[in-house]
This record gives structure tokens, C-alpha cells and sequence, in this order.
């Protein structure tokens, strides 16, 4: 019994494993986002090969069902020397030489200066005072009290 159920589960999970060579069909995670594979939309299409990245190798998948995808669209370029108009884009009218114009726009000035900020005021002390600066004795303010 033991050697019966030991034999199923080795076929169970071994035989996931073999089951990588087949095809898948490919299914976009998002709507209106195709799935590019070398420049083939693989959008609701067959693909058959072993390839990404669990496999050691790289083989170029076959594609059933895919449609080719231009990598540089076609769009129409506009070049002014060729005479023609461009098929989208602004119509530009060229009024007439000969029309009223509009009235000239006033005066407008502006100016911009910088300059450097202002020195700081210059104090009575000289740069270099003497170490003792003696009061005049000739002075007659009120006198001293202590409180």
C-alpha cells in the first residue's frame, strides 16, 4: 500500500513538470493593450515554443494567428516645399496687405539693477583704544546716590 501511494505521488508531481512543451494561447492582462512578441501583435493568438525565463535557451516562438506590427508607424509627414496642404492641423488664413490695422500698443519699460548692501554705520571707538578710558573730572551732573 505504502510503495502504491509513494509511486502516485511521484507520477503526480512529476508529470507538472513535463508539461511545459505544449502552446499557450495568449491572453492580454489588460483591455486595448496588445502583447508585442518581436513585432508581432500576439493579442488572442497561439504561441508554440520554449522560450522566457525559465528556460535555458532562446528559441524564436512560432506564432499562430498573430498580425505584424510596424515598429516606425507610417504617418504623414508634411513637408511645405512639396505645394501641398497638410491633411490635419491649423488653417492658417493670410489676411490681405491692404486691411485695417489695429491700434499700436502703448509704451511699456522695465529695468531690473542690484546693488550691494550698505556698510554698517561707523561707531565713535577707534580701531585700536587704549585699554583704560578715563572719564572727565570736570563734569557737574547730580551726585551718586545709592538706593
Amino acid at each position: 500500500m505504502r510503495i502504491g501511494v509513494t509511486l502516485a505521488f511521484f507520477i503526480a508531481t512529476t508529470s507538472s513538470a513535463q508539461a511545459g512543451g505544449g502552446f499557450e494561447i495568449v491572453i492580454p492582462g489588460r483591455p486595448g493593450v496588445p502583447v508585442i512578441i518581436n513585432g508581432i501583435d500576439a493579442s488572442y493568438a497561439v504561441v508554440e515554443g520554449d522560450w522566457g525565463l525559465g528556460k535555458g535557451t532562446q528559441v524564436e516562438p512560432t506564432i499562430y494567428g498573430g498580425r505584424y506590427i510596424d515598429p516606425v508607424p507610417r504617418v504623414g509627414h508634411y513637408y511645405p516645399s512639396a505645394g501641398r496642404m497638410p491633411g490635419y492641423g491649423r488653417l492658417e488664413i493670410e489676411p490681405p496687405a491692404n486691411r485695417r490695422l489695429p491700434p499700436p500698443a502703448e509704451s511699456y519699460h522695465q529695468s531690473w539693477s542690484a546693488q550691494s548692501a550698505p556698510l554698517p554705520a561707523q561707531s565713535s571707538v577707534p580701531a585700536d583704544p587704549p585699554e583704560i578710558i578715563y572719564a572727565p573730572r570736570d563734569w557737574r551732573g547730580p551726585p551718586h546716590r545709592p538706593h
